[in-house]
């Protein structure tokens, strides 16, 4: 196992090259000009110059991405933000607890319903509550998540005024946030319990136990959802990732200092250290986070970790 986890360790470095690499380039090459941009309406030509001197930008796109790669791979430096001048690893890891949260929380709620209306789903197959919850997960699935922050804004704060519009001032800000970056992953999750259960209720095992005078509470959870949680597990760490990212679109409209609303405004300001230092780190959070969901087969899954033990055995 220790091997296993090594070698996907070693593996994440070429992915994370090329994350790197495609987004310095498609930063550099997007239109607009930092300088300008820091400089303001009206600035000279010399003031441009001076300003792209200043920050590197008449170097070579080749120098300036060796000088980028090397203070990485050095110290983690991500250089410095045009806009505050301030070290960009300390701009983002001051906003990514914030987005991990939520993330976090997101993931929380929609696996506790997720899975739960999947297992309801999929023992009352073909029932009411079977066609409901069929039904929600395409809802979920189909809205954009800002319409539905906004729509979710618009009842429960502007109408009803049970919670904040934005920020995190309190426990109720992050009712709605959470609720709108939850929706569509606790669909997928919906969807993806209820085909699991499905294919492993029908087989031999879950009947010989019926037969054997089990209880149907300890068939479902015991036998049928240990062996349909693989799939389930692995969308929950997908969905981790989504969200991580995603958070971008929930972060702007609920107004949340967070990593996202942080690289949108960035992206705006033609910000590339921050843009290249957020994006890495995003890629970096979801590497770690497949190592984990990749750990956590060998616990659920006895099948698995039996075939490290055999690679280990057969290469001893």
């Amino acid at each position: 196992m220790i091997r296993y986890i090594a070698k996907r360790i070693l593996m994440m470095i070429p992915v994370l090259l090329g994350v790197i690499l495609v987004v310095f380039i498609m930063t550099h090459i997007s239109p607009g000009n930092p300088a300008e941009i820091l400089a303001g309406d009206g600035a000279s030509d010399e003031v441009v110059e001076a300003l792209e001197e200043e920050l590197g930008l008449n170097d070579p796109l080749p120098v300036q991405f060796f000088n980028y790669l090397k203070g990485i791979v050095l110290g983690f430096d991500l250089g410095t933000s045009y806009s505050t001048r301030q070290p960009v690893i300390d701009e983002l890891m001051s906003r990514f607890p914030t987005t991990v949260k939520l993330a976090l929380l997101c993931v929380a709620l929609s696996a506790v319903l997720g899975i739960t209306l999947g297992i309801i789903s999929a023992v009352k197959q073909n029932t009411i509550i079977d066609h409901l919850s069929t039904g929600f997960s395409l809802f979920g699935i189909s809205m954009p998540a800002f319409w539905a922050g906004m729509m979710l804004i618009l009842v429960f704060s502007i109408y009803l005024k049970w919670t904040p519009v934005s920020g995190l001032e309190s426990w109720k800000s992050w009712i709605l946030p959470v609720i709108t970056s939850s929706m569509a992953g606790m669909a997928t999750i919906v969807r993806m319990t209820r085909s699991s259960m499905l294919e492993v209720i029908c087989q031999d095992y879950i009947v010989t136990a019926r037969a054997k005078g089990l209880s149907e509470k300890v068939i479902i959870v015991k036998h049928a959802l240990k062996n349909a949680l693989i799939p389930i597990i692995t969308v929950l760490g997908i969905q981790l990732g989504v969200m991580l990212g995603g958070a971008v679109l929930t972060e702007s409209v609920f107004s949340i200092n967070g990593l996202g609303k942080y690289m949108v405004d960035s992206i705006k300001g033609r910000d590339y250290p921050v843009v290249q230092g957020g994006v890495l780190l995003l890629a970096i959070s979801f590497s770690l986070v497949n190592l984990l969901v990749d750990i956590i087969y060998a616990y659920v899954d006895p099948r698995i970790k039996s075939q490290y033990s055999r690679g280990k055995k057969h290469r001893a």
